[in-house]
């Protein structure tokens, strides 16, 4: 019986092991490797090693981390990144929480419907939806055309939307918004409403309830939908393409233009692998903030 328990498990565990070793930790392997390569002739990677007085010498080299210590501008898009990642979780965040209250409170009936609308833009196709917001905040679209006119009508001047990094930030929390919802809907439909009423016999107020019952309890559903919101908008290479200027771009169109346009295929990997490494630690600092944040409640 024993033996038979183990074999279903190792049954189980086994293909998703195998495809998180061949498609994430064999890929991840090879990024490292070829950031201490040379880049080739044409692009790509230069031969591994080379054949001198027929003995063979390793063509290994730590210029591309150099390279990237040495330039400020690569660490300042980094930082840029992390800001737009930042500004959109909180933006998600402060647009998610009402919104995923109102369905875990909402009846049976309404709450299938509003979890339906909020996964609905999953249904379509991902640049098709970008590109309906190059429509919407384009110079000619009947939005901007109203908004001009509002401020232009109060004395300000007309603004552009399209190519800014508002039409970034405004992609960015579009896309990402259904990723905060859902964790915080999960975690708020199972708090117990008791705790509000015995909190509100006790003399809270609204806003002390909040604060002191559903804010503590819901701060998992707010650490895991962060993270399902800050990780890919940090690393966001097509939103900032499509929407945003020159001026707009993110480490992940960096890293795209090395790896494709420009095929400095080393260079491309230590940015990658720098890109990995700040998710990482964001990601172990998140962890040690929620495990605090828990043991003090």
């Amino acid at each position: 019986m024993a033996m038979r328990d183990r074999f279903g498990k190792w049954a189980l565990s086994w293909p998703p092991l195998l495809y998180l070793v061949l498609f994430f930790l064999i890929p991840s392997l090879i990024m490292l490797v070829a950031a201490f390569r040379q880049p080739g002739d044409y692009g790509g990677l230069a031969p591994l090693f080379t054949i001198e007085d027929g003995q063979r010498v390793w063509e290994l080299t730590l210029d591309n981390f150099h390279r990237l210590v040495e330039e400020p501008l690569y660490i300042e898009l980094f930082i840029k990144s992390a800001g737009y990642a930042l500004t959109t979780t909180v933006v998600c965040l402060l647009m998610a929480y009402p919104l995923a209250w109102l369905i875990a409170r909402s009846g049976k009936k309404y709450r299938d419907l509003l979890l339906l609308l909020v996964i609905l833009p999953f249904w379509s196709n991902f640049l098709i939806r970008i590109y309906a917001w190059m429509i919407i905040l384009g110079p000619q679209s009947a939005f901007t055309k109203a908004l001009n006119l509002v401020l232009t009508t109060l004395g300000f001047e007309p603004v552009r939307l399209l190519f800014t990094s508002f039409a970034v930030i405004v992609g960015l929390v579009y896309v990402h918004l259904p990723f905060m919802v859902l964790p915080l809907y999960a975690n708020l439909e199972k708090h117990d409403m008791a705790l509000l009423d015995a909190a509100q016999d006790l003399g809270a107020n609204a806003w002390q309830r909040f604060w002191r019952v559903t804010w503590p309890l819901s701060l998992p559903g707010v650490f895991a939908g962060s993270a399902l919101v800050f990780i890919p908008a940090l690393g966001m290479f097509a939103i900032p393409d499509i929407l945003g200027g020159t001026e707009s771009i993110m480490i992940g169109n960096l890293i795209k233009q090395q790896i494709l346009d420009t095929r400095d295929w080393p260079f491309g990997s230590v940015l990658s692998i720098m890109l990995t490494g700040g998710v990482l630690l964001i990601a172990v600092l998140g962890a040690v903030v929620a495990r605090k944040g828990k043991a003090r409640g």
